[in-house]
């Protein structure tokens, strides 16, 4: 009988106010005026999580684990993997590294003394660890994360990352990257990972995406979301129409939607059902490098 993997859920910890498509309205200066809704709609998530027996990552903004500690600490009670979502949700390539070491540190700092736990793994805002900024992973490293799940490898005009690897790779002495979920369909990759996509598009493609993905390519996908995208009464704010378009639309169908993948799949942590195998393969594969590199230089001499 053929095992189907366990897939990792992971939930980007941020209020409605906070996100790229808001910033223009809603500038970080002001973000302590806005009425916040992540405690409600993240206690929801865990109420959800719970009815289906699922543990996920969830990755906390540091502004939120400042302001909501108990949040925190919640969620590694509960069984939840806890990590790194950055401070002031600002995209990695418009910082300088010394600016990306400080929010990284900063935010690590306070969702582990929340926590009471370590934080091993890093999503930045808005998938921004692209090829303009290789020194983001020797910070992440230095800072002493075991992965990053930074990485979108679509088409994009924000964050296109579309020449990424769709596999778990190593990006430094001990740090793996783990790529969110694409489909390979047509040799282009379509996004089935979450998010926008999951309260924009078909449920079914959704769906037949993470079948493939673990039936045919017999790997298990990175999945996200963020609380208040279960949250249709989060205020609406006067942005753009685009950006109204991006944050608004579905908002309404994205609880039965995350329903019905916690019924069909299996769900877990990013740690234990992505991280740790990939770790295993990835050193294995090195290992097996290195045994054939030592026997060839036998033979030779």
């Amino acid at each position: 009988m053929r095992m189907i993997p366990v897939n990792a859920l992971s939930v980007d910890v941020e209020d409605y106010f906070q996100t790229e498509a808001m910033s223009a309205v809603a500038p970080r200066e002001r973000w302590n005026a806005f009425d916040c809704h992540v405690e409600a709609n993240t206690n929801a998530l865990f109420e959800l999580f719970a009815r289906y027996h699922v543990s996920a990552t969830f990755f906390f903004l540091g502004w939120v684990a400042e302001r909501f500690p108990a949040l925190v600490q919640q969620a590694s009670d509960l069984g939840h993997e806890v990590g790194c979502h950055s401070y002031w949700h600002r995209a990695v390539f418009r910082l300088t590294p010394a600016e990306f070491r400080e929010d990284t540190f900063r935010a690590k700092r306070l969702i582990e003394d929340a926590s009471g736990a370590p934080v091993y793994g890093y999503r930045a805002p808005c998938f921004s660890i692209t090829q303009a900024v290789p020194w983001a992973y020797d910070v992440l490293e230095e800072l002493g994360f075991s992965y990053d799940s930074s990485v979108n490898p679509i088409h994009h005009g924000f964050y296109g990352n579309a020449g990424a690897s769709r596999e778990p790779f190593r990006v430094g002495r001990n740090l793996l990257e783990l790529p969110v979920a694409t489909w390979r369909v047509l040799g282009q990759n379509v996004p089935v990972a979450g998010g926008a996509y999951l309260r924009i598009l078909p449920y079914t493609l959704m769906r037949a995406g993470l079948r493939s993905i673990n039936r045919e390519e017999r790997r298990p996908a990175v999945l996200y979301l963020h609380p208040w995208e279960i949250d249709p009464s989060q205020p609406r704010l006067h942005a753009s129409a685009k950006s109204r378009l991006r944050q608004y639309t579905g908002l309404s169908q994205m609880k039965t939607k995350l329903e019905r993948l916690l019924q069909q799949f299996k769900l877990g942590t990013i740690y234990e059902n992505v991280y740790l195998p990939a770790r295993a393969e990835i050193n294995g594969a090195a290992g097996e490098r290195s045994a054939a590199n030592v026997k060839e230089r036998c033979v030779q001499v």
